[in-house]
Order: C-alpha cells, then structure tokens, then sequence
C-alpha cells in the first residue's frame, strides 16, 4: 500500500490509524464469538467407554442397555465446589435433543460409574440432582436416532462450578443453564457419535 505523499510523522499517523482499523474489528469478533459467555477454562473429560469422537457402543444406547457411560475427568479449576453435565444431541431432526442433565455433583469427584441410576436424587453421588431429558424422562437415555438419518454427534459438557445450585430435581436443560449463568468456572466436552 502507498501512502500519499507526506512527510514522514504524517505517514506513521496514517500507518497507526490502519493498525486500528485492523485491530478492533478483531478484537470485537473475538468478544462476539464468545457470545456474551462467561471466560472459562478448560479441562480433560474422557471415557473408558468411547474415545472422542469415535463410535458410542450399543450398550449405552437405546438398542443396547440404555444406560449411562463411565466418564472421567481431571484438570479442574481451583474454587470448584460442585459440577453439572449436560448431554445433548444437536442433530436431532426436530432440534437439539437433550440426554442427560445432572448437576450438584460433588466438587471433589474425578468421575462417574456407569448406569447411574434414573432418579431424581442420586444419594451415590452426594444427593446430586438430575433433571428431565427431551423424552421428557429423569436420568440418562441413550442414543437413539431415526434409522437412515446420518451420523449424530452426542456432545457430554461437564462445567465446574463455584457454587451448589439451588435448582429442584426434574428441572431442564433450559433451566440448568439459567440457573448456572455466572457460575461456571470451567468445562470438559466430550463428543460421541452413533447412528442407526
């Protein structure tokens, strides 16, 4: 690029003033892509189950057993005092559909069993509380996707939080989300795929 022919202070005005033009177009897609979500770390949620992105096995599934997959975790940030998690299925022909919700998880856990049980209140799990899914059911419910319809990813979000939420058990994913706006200190994704 040229500039117009001047003296050099007037030249450097000018190469500043683009550096600007430049910068803060940047600066405010970057705010904007984070979506007005609160800055968060991130940390490692696995499964012995499944490797990410990889096939989901039938077990946990609605073809198989239908229950819940053993998922591990490290690497939380300091202050954590309790967790929720969040699986859903963005997918789904009529719109996200949502697995799983759980959350007052003990701050200190490293991870879940399978097959946590599909009650309001699981006493296992430090009277963690689970709320309804899209069937609408309480607990986990596995993969099940219209035949012929593709590949569907399954996205398992585990957030750490700085407080207990004061939520009642069979709240929804909508709900949860609300209730955890301001709180979340960071969050673990874990992403499965199945299809029928």
């Amino acid at each position: 690029m040229r500039f117009p022919s001047t003296d050099a202070s007037t030249r450097l005005t000018y190469a500043l003033a683009l550096g600007l033009v430049v910068l803060v177009p940047v600066a405010c897609t970057d705010e904007n892509a984070a979506g007005g979500k609160e800055n968060v770390m991130t940390f490692a949620l696995t499964s012995a189950a499944f490797k990410a992105n990889e096939r989901i096995p039938v077990k946990y599934t609605g073809e198989g057993e239908d229950v819940s997959p053993p998922l591990e975790w490290s690497g939380l940030p300091a202050g954590t005092k309790s967790l929720a998690l969040i699986c859903d299925d963005p997918d789904a022909p009529v719109g996200t559909w949502d697995h799983w919700v759980l959350w007052n998880l003990p701050g200190d856990l490293k991870g879940l069993p399978e097959n946590i049980a599909k009650t309001e209140i699981v006493a296992d799990l430090g009277g963690a509380r689970q709320g309804k899914n899209s069937w609408p059911k309480i607990g986990y419910n596995g993969p099940m996707p219209p035949k012929g319809h593709g590949t569907h990813h399954y996205n398992f979000v585990l957030y750490a939080l700085d407080q207990p939420l004061d939520l009642k058990a069979g709240a929804t994913k909508k709900e949860l989300l609300a209730a955890m706006k301001g709180h979340i200190l960071g969050e673990g994704k874990l992403t499965g795929i199945y299809s029928r």
